[in-house]
């Protein structure tokens, strides 16, 4: 089955981090953009970074210097390092990928930012 597994959320402090980690599965990402996507309780899904497969990369504002997204093709996995992470970071992350042929999203991932 074609499908992309996301993996890494959980509950973290503020100011704590988290890697989340997005696998292909039946299908090869490295000629895919890559992007993560997130969706807070009453809120519209909204991007959070994207990398094309020539690795340039595209950032919210309300993550950039914070977060990171990185691809690593031989695992066929993009990564989003999340660091200094702030309550209203909380939200379902989802990965996505974009290509001439395929437009696949994941089950999603909880991350909760709370003390």
């Amino acid at each position: 089955q074609v499908q992309l597994a996301e993996s890494g959320g959980g509950l973290v402090q503020p100011g704590g981090s988290l890697r989340l980690s997005c696998a292909g599965s039946r299908i090869i990402i490295s000629i895919a953009t890559m992007g993560w996507f997130r969706q807070a309780p009453g809120k519209q899904r909204e991007l959070v970074a994207t990398i094309t497969s020539t690795r340039s990369t595209n950032y919210a504002d309300s993550v950039k210097g914070r977060f990171t997204i990185s691809r690593d093709n031989a695992k066929n996995t993009v990564y989003l390092q999340m660091n200094s992470l702030k309550p209203e970071d909380t939200a379902i992350y989802y990965c996505n990928l974009q290509s001439t042929t395929n437009s696949l999203w994941g089950q999603g991932t909880q991350v909760t930012v709370s003390s």
